[in-house]
Protein backbone atom coordinates (compact mmCIF):
# COMPACT_ATOMS: atom_id res chain seq x y z
CA UNK A 1 0.00 0.00 0.00
CA UNK A 2 1.17 3.60 -0.63
CA UNK A 3 2.95 5.28 2.26
CA UNK A 4 1.02 8.13 3.90
CA UNK A 5 3.53 10.94 3.40
CA UNK A 6 2.09 13.26 6.03
CA UNK A 7 2.05 10.55 8.69
CA UNK A 8 5.11 8.50 7.78
CA UNK A 9 7.17 10.47 5.26
CA UNK A 10 10.53 11.99 6.12
CA UNK A 11 10.21 15.59 7.36
CA UNK A 12 12.67 17.98 5.71
CA UNK A 13 12.89 21.48 7.20
CA UNK A 14 12.15 24.24 4.67
CA UNK A 15 11.81 27.29 6.90
CA UNK A 16 10.32 28.78 10.05
CA UNK A 17 7.33 31.07 10.64
CA UNK A 18 9.15 33.54 12.84
CA UNK A 19 6.19 35.63 14.04
CA UNK A 20 4.42 32.61 15.60
CA UNK A 21 4.23 32.40 19.40
CA UNK A 22 5.38 28.77 19.42
CA UNK A 23 8.00 27.02 17.30
CA UNK A 24 6.32 26.68 13.89
CA UNK A 25 8.35 25.02 11.16
CA UNK A 26 7.54 24.60 7.47
CA UNK A 27 8.53 21.16 6.18
CA UNK A 28 8.15 18.79 3.28
CA UNK A 29 6.92 15.33 4.23
CA UNK A 30 8.28 12.97 1.59
CA UNK A 31 7.60 9.32 0.77
CA UNK A 32 8.42 7.34 -2.35
CA UNK A 33 5.05 8.28 -3.83
CA UNK A 34 4.52 11.94 -2.87
CA UNK A 35 5.71 15.09 -1.15
CA UNK A 36 3.34 17.09 1.06
CA UNK A 37 4.14 20.61 2.29
CA UNK A 38 3.20 20.90 5.96
CA UNK A 39 3.56 22.80 9.21
CA UNK A 40 5.35 21.04 12.07
CA UNK A 41 4.99 22.32 15.64
CA UNK A 42 7.13 20.27 18.04
CA UNK A 43 5.83 19.97 21.59
CA UNK A 44 9.23 21.05 22.93
CA UNK A 45 8.75 24.42 21.18
CA UNK A 46 5.47 25.27 22.93
CA UNK A 47 5.58 28.35 25.17
CA UNK A 48 4.09 27.88 28.67
CA UNK A 49 0.66 29.43 29.28
CA UNK A 50 -0.90 30.26 32.62
CA UNK A 51 -4.31 28.76 31.77
CA UNK A 52 -3.45 25.75 29.59
CA UNK A 53 -1.38 22.78 30.81
CA UNK A 54 2.16 22.61 29.43
CA UNK A 55 2.77 20.31 26.48
CA UNK A 56 -0.90 19.99 25.47
CA UNK A 57 -1.18 22.40 22.50
CA UNK A 58 -0.31 19.86 19.81
CA UNK A 59 -2.96 17.49 21.12
CA UNK A 60 -5.53 20.29 21.14
CA UNK A 61 -4.75 21.03 17.50
CA UNK A 62 -5.39 17.39 16.64
CA UNK A 63 -8.57 17.21 18.72
CA UNK A 64 -9.93 20.35 17.01
CA UNK A 65 -9.26 18.76 13.61
CA UNK A 66 -11.07 15.60 14.68
CA UNK A 67 -14.12 17.62 15.72
CA UNK A 68 -14.17 19.42 12.37
CA UNK A 69 -13.98 16.10 10.56
CA UNK A 70 -16.63 14.45 12.73
CA UNK A 71 -18.97 17.30 11.81
CA UNK A 72 -18.10 16.81 8.13
CA UNK A 73 -17.13 20.46 7.76
CA UNK A 74 -13.51 20.19 6.61
CA UNK A 75 -12.63 23.54 8.19
CA UNK A 76 -9.24 22.47 9.56
CA UNK A 77 -6.53 21.04 7.28
CA UNK A 78 -5.54 17.45 7.98
CA UNK A 79 -3.70 17.40 11.29
CA UNK A 80 -1.88 14.54 13.02
CA UNK A 81 0.50 13.85 15.90
CA UNK A 82 3.78 12.26 14.92
CA UNK A 83 7.49 12.28 15.59
CA UNK A 84 9.76 14.72 13.75
CA UNK A 85 13.30 16.11 13.73
CA UNK A 86 12.70 17.89 17.07
CA UNK A 87 10.58 15.23 18.71
CA UNK A 88 6.83 14.59 18.74
CA UNK A 89 4.57 17.34 17.57
CA UNK A 90 1.64 18.42 15.45
CA UNK A 91 1.93 18.13 11.66
CA UNK A 92 -0.66 19.85 9.48
CA UNK A 93 -1.11 20.08 5.73
CA UNK A 94 0.00 23.45 4.35
CA UNK A 95 -2.66 25.62 2.67
CA UNK A 96 -1.66 27.65 -0.39
CA UNK A 97 -3.57 30.93 -0.66
CA UNK A 98 -4.03 33.44 -3.51
CA UNK A 99 -2.35 36.83 -3.37
CA UNK A 100 -5.48 38.93 -3.02
CA UNK A 101 -3.42 42.11 -2.73
CA UNK A 102 -1.45 41.44 -5.90
CA UNK A 103 -1.58 43.34 -9.17
CA UNK A 104 -3.27 40.53 -11.12
CA UNK A 105 -6.63 40.56 -9.33
CA UNK A 106 -9.79 40.30 -11.46
CA UNK A 107 -11.50 43.62 -12.03
CA UNK A 108 -14.60 42.59 -10.04
CA UNK A 109 -12.61 41.69 -6.92
CA UNK A 110 -13.65 43.65 -3.81
CA UNK A 111 -10.59 45.93 -3.63
CA UNK A 112 -8.39 42.91 -2.98
CA UNK A 113 -9.66 42.33 0.56
CA UNK A 114 -8.96 39.16 2.49
CA UNK A 115 -11.75 37.38 4.36
CA UNK A 116 -10.63 39.24 7.48
CA UNK A 117 -8.95 42.57 6.81
CA UNK A 118 -8.52 46.22 7.72
CA UNK A 119 -9.81 49.10 5.62
CA UNK A 120 -10.46 52.85 6.03
CA UNK A 121 -13.34 53.30 8.47
CA UNK A 122 -15.48 55.14 5.90
CA UNK A 123 -14.82 52.65 3.08
CA UNK A 124 -16.25 49.37 4.37
CA UNK A 125 -17.55 47.58 1.25
CA UNK A 126 -20.89 45.77 0.99
CA UNK A 127 -20.77 42.17 2.15
CA UNK A 128 -18.46 42.88 5.11
CA UNK A 129 -19.13 43.28 8.83
CA UNK A 130 -17.45 46.00 10.89
CA UNK A 131 -16.04 44.50 14.07
CA UNK A 132 -14.23 47.45 15.61
CA UNK A 133 -12.76 50.85 14.82
CA UNK A 134 -9.19 51.84 15.60
CA UNK A 135 -6.51 54.36 14.69
CA UNK A 136 -3.50 53.19 12.70
CA UNK A 137 0.11 54.27 13.20
CA UNK A 138 -0.42 57.29 10.92
CA UNK A 139 -3.46 58.49 12.87
CA UNK A 140 -6.03 57.39 10.29
CA UNK A 141 -9.35 55.83 11.31
CA UNK A 142 -9.57 52.20 10.21
CA UNK A 143 -12.03 49.33 10.67
CA UNK A 144 -11.44 45.66 11.38
CA UNK A 145 -13.81 43.81 9.06
CA UNK A 146 -14.67 40.30 7.94
CA UNK A 147 -16.69 38.91 5.07
CA UNK A 148 -20.33 37.86 5.43
CA UNK A 149 -19.43 34.51 3.92
CA UNK A 150 -21.12 31.18 4.83
CA UNK A 151 -17.75 29.41 4.68
CA UNK A 152 -16.46 31.80 7.32
CA UNK A 153 -19.62 31.52 9.40
CA UNK A 154 -19.17 27.76 9.57
CA UNK A 155 -15.70 28.43 10.99
CA UNK A 156 -17.20 30.81 13.53
CA UNK A 157 -19.64 28.12 14.66
CA UNK A 158 -16.81 25.61 14.97
CA UNK A 159 -14.94 28.12 17.14
CA UNK A 160 -17.92 28.24 19.52
CA UNK A 161 -17.89 24.47 19.82
CA UNK A 162 -14.15 24.09 20.36
CA UNK A 163 -14.02 27.21 22.54
CA UNK A 164 -11.30 28.83 20.44
CA UNK A 165 -9.34 31.35 22.51
CA UNK A 166 -7.33 32.72 19.59
CA UNK A 167 -9.18 33.17 16.27
CA UNK A 168 -7.02 35.87 14.75
CA UNK A 169 -7.64 37.27 11.27
CA UNK A 170 -4.54 35.57 9.92
CA UNK A 171 -5.85 32.18 11.05
CA UNK A 172 -8.66 32.19 8.46
CA UNK A 173 -7.28 31.19 5.06
CA UNK A 174 -9.00 31.05 1.68
CA UNK A 175 -7.32 28.21 -0.18
CA UNK A 176 -6.63 28.04 -3.88
CA UNK A 177 -9.28 25.30 -4.00
CA UNK A 178 -11.98 27.78 -2.94
CA UNK A 179 -12.42 26.35 0.55
CA UNK A 180 -11.89 28.37 3.73
CA UNK A 181 -9.59 26.83 6.34
CA UNK A 182 -8.80 27.63 9.95
CA UNK A 183 -5.34 27.10 11.42
CA UNK A 184 -3.70 27.49 14.85
CA UNK A 185 -5.97 25.67 17.28
CA UNK A 186 -3.51 25.07 20.10
CA UNK A 187 -5.50 26.99 22.70
CA UNK A 188 -8.90 25.44 22.18
CA UNK A 189 -11.17 23.01 24.02
CA UNK A 190 -10.67 24.37 27.53
CA UNK A 191 -13.49 23.48 29.90
CA UNK A 192 -13.92 27.15 30.91
CA UNK A 193 -15.25 29.79 28.52
CA UNK A 194 -12.30 31.20 26.58
CA UNK A 195 -13.87 32.29 23.29
CA UNK A 196 -11.84 35.10 21.70
CA UNK A 197 -12.34 35.76 18.01
CA UNK A 198 -12.47 38.41 15.31
CA UNK A 199 -15.51 36.68 13.78
CA UNK A 200 -18.27 38.47 15.71
CA UNK A 201 -20.24 39.66 12.67
CA UNK A 202 -23.06 37.12 13.16
CA UNK A 203 -23.48 37.77 16.89
CA UNK A 204 -27.12 37.34 17.91
CA UNK A 205 -28.07 35.72 14.60
CA UNK A 206 -29.52 32.25 14.16
CA UNK A 207 -27.16 29.38 13.36
CA UNK A 208 -28.02 27.88 9.95
CA UNK A 209 -30.21 24.80 10.29
CA UNK A 210 -27.88 22.48 8.38
CA UNK A 211 -25.07 23.25 10.81
CA UNK A 212 -27.37 22.66 13.80
CA UNK A 213 -28.25 19.22 12.41
CA UNK A 214 -24.56 18.34 12.17
CA UNK A 215 -23.98 19.53 15.73
CA UNK A 216 -26.88 17.41 17.01
CA UNK A 217 -25.21 14.34 15.51
CA UNK A 218 -21.90 15.36 17.13
CA UNK A 219 -23.57 15.45 20.56
CA UNK A 220 -24.58 11.80 20.20
CA UNK A 221 -21.11 10.63 19.15
CA UNK A 222 -19.35 12.44 22.01
CA UNK A 223 -20.87 10.00 24.47
CA UNK A 224 -19.57 7.07 22.44
CA UNK A 225 -16.36 6.00 20.70
CA UNK A 226 -15.59 9.46 19.31
CA UNK A 227 -15.55 10.93 22.80
CA UNK A 228 -13.04 8.26 23.82
CA UNK A 229 -10.91 9.13 20.80
CA UNK A 230 -10.84 12.80 21.77
CA UNK A 231 -9.87 11.80 25.32
CA UNK A 232 -6.52 10.70 23.89
CA UNK A 233 -5.75 14.39 23.35
CA UNK A 234 -7.80 16.34 25.92
CA UNK A 235 -9.15 15.56 29.38
CA UNK A 236 -12.48 13.83 30.03
CA UNK A 237 -13.66 17.07 31.67
CA UNK A 238 -12.87 18.96 28.44
CA UNK A 239 -14.69 16.34 26.36
CA UNK A 240 -17.74 16.73 28.62
CA UNK A 241 -17.54 20.53 28.28
CA UNK A 242 -17.44 20.20 24.49
CA UNK A 243 -20.55 18.03 24.61
CA UNK A 244 -22.26 20.57 26.85
CA UNK A 245 -21.43 23.46 24.49
CA UNK A 246 -22.67 21.48 21.50
CA UNK A 247 -25.88 20.51 23.26
CA UNK A 248 -26.52 24.10 24.33
CA UNK A 249 -26.09 25.32 20.75
CA UNK A 250 -28.60 22.74 19.52
CA UNK A 251 -31.10 23.80 22.19
CA UNK A 252 -30.61 27.53 21.50
CA UNK A 253 -29.07 27.88 18.00
CA UNK A 254 -28.04 31.51 18.23
CA UNK A 255 -24.54 32.91 17.73
CA UNK A 256 -23.27 34.32 21.05
CA UNK A 257 -22.51 37.96 21.65
CA UNK A 258 -19.11 39.15 22.92
CA UNK A 259 -18.75 39.07 26.67
CA UNK A 260 -15.92 39.58 29.11
CA UNK A 261 -13.14 42.14 28.98
CA UNK A 262 -11.24 40.66 26.02
CA UNK A 263 -13.52 39.13 23.37
CA UNK A 264 -11.01 39.73 20.53
CA UNK A 265 -7.49 38.22 20.55
CA UNK A 266 -4.66 40.72 20.38
CA UNK A 267 -2.96 41.30 18.10
CA UNK A 268 -5.96 40.70 15.84
CA UNK A 269 -3.76 39.27 13.06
Amino acid sequence: MPVDALREGELTLIGQITHASNATLVCDATSDEETVRCVYKPVRGEQPLWDFPDGTLAGRECASYLVSEQLGWGVIPRTILRDGPFGPGMVQRWIDTPDRHGADLPSDDIVGLDLVDICPADEVPPGFFEILHATDMEGSNVALIHADDPRLQRMAVLDILINNADRKGGHALEGLDGSVYGVDHGICLHSENKLRTVLWGWAGREVPGALVSDIAELVDTLGEEFGERLAEHITPTEVAALRERAGALVEAPTMPRPNGSRPIPWPAF
